[in-house]
């Protein structure tokens, strides 16, 4: 709703102070307008950039060193390079890994010696860094060691997968946050500050504009610059912004860290019983574009490891997902997928056939080839039964309640326990069999 003067008085306390530059051109975007001109302006990033933050602490001390900002689009990686250079008093000097090559690079460094015996120093932002090969990453390396460069790289993707090892030992890697809401909000005030009117919003359409946003300041700065662009009548409510203006697409690459964390997130939900959470993250990945045969494989795997044979339906249930999903295809068939899902993650756990295997995997490799005992080898020619080959074999159903408590381990190895059943669903009840199992077989070699 309108706010009228008083209202843009009182928002005005927001760029004291903040703009000591001139100012960008009346008709420069409103995200290049309402750039930080100070370290002190830049939002959702307090962490780093207050007194106690790293990059306060080295602006403080009047000396940068090298440093990977990595964070999400839109959260002022870029900003916060420029700010840097001016806060100490270094050449700001900025490329994109995009759209340059080695020789952009060579002459980069070229210019920069040549200032450095000057006394001019150099701060040298690499926008997208990771798109480097390892090969130019290495070339950064002599000159960030003597000095030549101060190096700020900026990287959406997990440096830990996507940078070298070397230039990561040289270089501090900083973490910026998603802007949150409150982060989110003070971008919005200052944009009705800049334009000299409120956006034409209601109040809960204003809060879906900052949801729809997603983290990203500039893509909700360049939403608001279009909502101010346009002459309307009356304030939008929220479905009349939903039908004016679209949603961030998510930020969700089927190679990257985030394709990782989502699985993670997904079959962890699983394991923790928690379906509501379990069918987000599906949702999430689903919405996103995420390969549906390549969800069904991760459901099956999660089947097998967190449930196993305290709910053996749940191995039939994501098998069944991925007949009926291949049987009806999107978006059909991703109700087939939904509902083993939840299968899942409102059964009953159990690890144990996981840490059998783990356990049994562990003792055949340490035991080498030992035989099995006689009397379980295979006997098909005379010459082996008569060395032994076979020799006392009790045939189980001949027994008394179908169990003849032979011995089945080699001579040479004491019998091992690789499966542990839980007390949960039907392991419950295996847990009794073999319990019973074990104490007719102590009765039989007593």
């Amino acid at each position: 709703m309108p706010r009228g003067h008083a209202y843009l008085c009182r928002m005005a306390d927001l760029f004291a102070g903040l703009d000591p530059a001139p100012p960008p051109a009346p008709d420069a975007p409103l995200a290049d307008r309402l750039r930080p001109r100070d370290l002190g302006a830049v939002v959702g990033q307090e962490h780093l950039t207050g007194p106690d933050g790293a990059i306060g602490r080295m602006v403080a001390a009047g000396r940068l060193s090298s440093m990977i900002l990595w964070g999400p689009p839109g959260t002022g990686k870029t900003t916060i390079a420029r700010l840097l250079a001016d806060a100490v008093d270094l050449r700001f000097v900025a490329i994109s890994a995009v759209f340059s090559g080695v020789a952009d690079l060579k002459k980069a460094f070229a210019e920069a010696r040549d200032h450095a015996r000057t006394g001019r120093r150099t701060l040298l932002f690499v926008d997208e860094i990771h798109r480097f090969n390892r090969a130019q990453q290495d070339g950064f390396l002599p000159y960030v060691e003597n000095g030549t460069v101060t190096l700020v790289g900026a990287t959406t993707e997990n440096p830990s997968f996507e940078l070298n090892a070397a230039l990561l030992s040289r270089a501090q890697v900083l973490i910026l946050h998603r802007l949150d809401r409150e982060a989110l909000g003070r971008l919005l005030d200052r944009a009705e500050v800049e334009m000299g009117r409120p956006l034409p919003l209601q109040p809960q359409a204003r809060e879906a504009l900052v949801a729809s946003a997603d983290g990203d300041g500039r893509f909700l700065l360049n939403q608001a610059e279009t909502l101010f662009s346009v002459g309307l009548a009356e304030p939008l409510d929220a479905a009349g912004l939903s039908a004016f203006l679209q949603r961030r697409v998510a930020v969700y690459d089927k190679d990257r860290e985030g394709h990782y964390n989502l699985i993670s997130a997904l079959h962890k939900s699983i394991r923790g019983s928690d379906p509501q959470a379990a069918l987000y993250y599906l949702a999430r990945m689903l919405t996103a574009g995420e390969e549906p045969l390549f969800l069904l494989r991760r459901l099956t795997r999660a089947a097998v490891e967190d449930i196993g044979l305290a709910d053996p339906q749940a191995l039939q249930q994501c098998l069944a997902a991925k007949e009926a999903y291949d049987f009806l295809g999107s978006p059909e068939g991703e109700l087939a997928i939904v509902q083993a899902c939840l299968y899942l993650a409102t059964a009953p756990k159990s690890n144990a056939a996981y840490m059998a295997q783990k356990a049994a995997w562990r003792s055949a490799k340490e035991t080498g080839s030992l035989m099995p005992p006689d009397n379980i080898l295979n006997a098909p020619t005379k010459l082996m039964k008569q060395i032994g080959y076979g020799a006392g074999y009790q045939y189980d159903h001949d027994a008394e309640d179908g169990f003849s408590g032979a011995n089945y381990w080699p001579d040479a190895m004491t019998p091992q326990r690789f499966y542990e059943p839980t007390g949960r669903g039907l392991e419950k009840r295996i847990a009794e069999r073999m319990a019973w199992w074990d104490a007719r077989r102590h009765e039989r070699e007593g």
